[in-house]
């Protein structure tokens, strides 16, 4: 991760200043504020502002603060039955903002979760930088043959040195065009005086989408724990999955008990459909089962016995 020198002065000048509140805290995250945490190779996650903690979805529960009138394993236990049963309004009284520096490619995929507030840097209003994503060679790896949007085996050596040097040469040559095109290089000289160069919002369709983007992203709990589940997941791809990961980690110092709550109910929780249910009850009666008898199809009877390590 490289932070630009703005980036690295506003880090520091933030960090510098501290103000009286009146407000509760979350200590965990107040320790990590504005702190870049570095994923891939020029990215970066890091928390701008937030909103609550674990008391805060604890009063919108009980819609009265009566602090010191509950012990702190009550309000534990609440949490945690307030998301065992799926009781998400007190979760969305606390909000997160995030800055976060990532590949364009990714930054598509996520803005498919639709319930957060994005402000994206603008490729119309200023130049971007010369970073792109590539991707180490132990995650290059060919299409999956069973699923559509995954990856098979990984690539050979010699064909993963071949790719990887392609994307670099593509990628070099796209930004030099970029320049050619704004009329500027890197150091923002004026390449022909006599010409003036083409519209930023045009030069920019040239650049390929692992070039990095950035934006504040900000969200509220119940929300953010929707995309940690499916992001944070295996089956995600690898590179927004560690974003999400540095996410999960940010989550577990800003609410411990809604993350030891996630973690438990839904993370590594397991839910089950009704035909599910019915065969887990033959099962645990000692009872044969197959996928024919199950009502399953092939995939859920397969995803069936991988939730619960079965060899049927």
């Amino acid at each position: 991760m490289a932070l630009s020198h703005t980036e690295a002065k506003e880090i520091q000048d933030y960090q510098s200043q501290t103000y009286p509140t009146r407000r509760e805290i979350s200590p965990g995250l107040e320790e990590v504020l504005y702190d870049a945490f570095p994923v891939l190779d020029h990215g970066f996650v890091r928390v701008i502002d937030y909103m609550g903690n674990d008391s805060a979805i604890v009063q919108a529960a009980r819609v009265s603060y009566g602090k010191g009138t509950k012990k702190m394993s009550e309000d534990r236990g609440l949490i945690h039955y307030l998301l065992r049963h799926s009781h998400t309004t007190p979760f969305e009284m606390c909000e997160v903002k995030f800055h976060v520096k990532l590949p364009m490619f990714v930054a598509r995929q996520w803005i498919r979760h639709r319930t957060a507030n994005v402000n994206e840097y603008s490729a119309r209003y200023s130049i971007l930088d010369k970073e792109f994503y590539i991707p180490s060679p132990e995650h290059l790896a060919t299409q999956s043959p069973t699923n559509k949007q995954g990856r098979g085996v990984s690539l050979s050596p010699e064909y993963s040195k071949y790719v990887m040097d392609l994307l670099k040469q593509d990628s070099e040559l796209l930004y030099s065009h970029y320049e050619e095109l704004l009329n500027e290089d890197s150091a923002g000289n004026i390449l022909n005086p006599e010409k003036d160069g083409l519209a930023r919002e045009l030069a920019r369709m040239n650049l390929s989408m692992n070039y990095y983007t950035q934006w504040y992203w900000k969200i509220d709990l119940h929300n953010l724990m929707h995309f940690l589940n499916l992001r944070a997941d295996g089956h995600a791809q690898y590179e927004i999955r560690a974003y999400a990961d540095v996410m999960l980690s940010l989550l577990e110092k800003w609410v411990p008990h809604t993350y030891e709550a996630f973690i438990q109910y839904r993370k590594e929780g397991g839910h089950f459909s009704k035909n599910g249910v019915l065969a887990l009850k033959k099962l645990l009666r000692g009872e044969k089962i197959t996928q024919e008898t199950s009502g399953m199809t092939k995939r859920e009877w397969q995803e069936f016995s991988e939730k619960l390590d079965l060899r049927l």
